[in-house]
This record gives C-alpha cells, sequence and structure tokens, in this order.
C-alpha cells in the first residue's frame, strides 16, 4: 500500500469512528429524556390544577386528598368514557349523508346523562371529603367544585393579595 492509500484509510477509519461516537452521545441522550418523561408521567401527583389548589395543605392531608379524589375519578371514569364515545357516535351519526336527528339527539342525551352522573359521582365524593377537614382547609379545596380547570387556578390566584377581591367591583368605581 502507498502511503497515500494510508492516509486515506486513516481519515476514513477517523471519520467512520466520530460518526459513531456521536451517534452513541445521541443515543444515550435521547434515551435519558425518554426515560426522564416516562418517569415524570408515571410519579404520582404531577403539577397541575389539582397541585396548585392542594400547593398549601399538610402533606398528610394533601396525601388523603389525593387518594380519596383519585379514588373518586376511578368511580367516575366509566361515566365519562361513555359520555365521550355516545358524543363520537352522535358526531359520526351527524357526519352521514342521510342523518338521522333521532338517534343523534338520543345520543347526545346519553352522553349527557352519563357526563351529568360522572359529575355527580365527582361532586357528590368531593362533597364528602370536604365534611372531614377542618375551615382552614376546606377553603383552600373549595375550588374543587368548580366546574372547570382554569376556574380553580383563578380561584387560588383570588385569596393571593392584589387580587380581584382587593379591587374596586365594577359598581364601586366611580362615574366618569
Amino acid at each position: 500500500m502507498t502511503r497515500r492509500t494510508l492516509k486515506i484509510a486513516l481519515a476514513v477509519s477517523v471519520a467512520l469512528n466520530l460518526f459513531a461516537v456521536a451517534g452513541g452521545v445521541a443515543y444515550g441522550v435521547s434515551r435519558d429524556r425518554i426515560e426522564r418523561r416516562i418517569e415524570d408521567q408515571r410519579r404520582p401527583g404531577r403539577e397541575g390544577p389539582l397541585a396548585d389548589v392542594l400547593g398549601d395543605l399538610d402533606p398528610a392531608v394533601r396525601q388523603r386528598v389525593r387518594a380519596t379524589l383519585r379514588q373518586s375519578a376511578l368511580v367516575a371514569r366509566p361515566d365519562f368514557e361513555a359520555a365521550r364515545a355516545a358524543r363520537r357516535e352522535a358526531i359520526e351519526a351527524a357526519g352521514q349523508p342521510t342523518m338521522d336527528v333521532g338517534q343523534v339527539e338520543a345520543l347526545l342525551s346519553q352522553s349527557r346523562a352519563a357526563e351529568l352522573r360522572g359529575r355527580s359521582r365527582l361532586e357528590t365524593d368531593a362533597i364528602a371529603l370536604l365534611g372531614t377537614l377542618n375551615p382552614q382547609e376546606r377553603k383552600a379545596l373549595t375550588p374543587l367544585l368548580q366546574r372547570k380547570a382554569n376556574a380553580r387556578r383563578a380561584a387560588r390566584h383570588d385569596d393571593r393579595p392584589g387580587s380581584s377581591e382587593n379591587r374596586p367591583s365594577p359598581d364601586d368605581r366611580p362615574a366618569r
């Protein structure tokens, strides 16, 4: 072999080794990220609207509240799944070339009834849970009875200084 051929072979070998090392590093980094995401998803008590509401509670009470609400949600889950399934069927039936109005109305009615059953279970369990807490804890958890997560977040922030409670209402403002 000539010196030129050896130089070319060495350059190709170095390039392949660098490519392999870069691929190994990329694989390791992406695997670490994926494992972290999976771990975050499996970790109980992920951050979210409920974590905002429960943030100021004593850890023992927080754990009991989480467990009770989780159990309540598991019991109500089939109702909410039935509501979503009936709504999907109604949407599919409404999209057909010839729509059966009665069928669509019946499916939407089934969906509303199932959602109402699920919501009723959640609210009943939340009220029973609130009955076991002291007044301060109850006040902190009353946003659970609001229908939307955004409303729960807003209620939590309204308790802070400078919130809407401390601002004059539109009726109290001077006329312009």
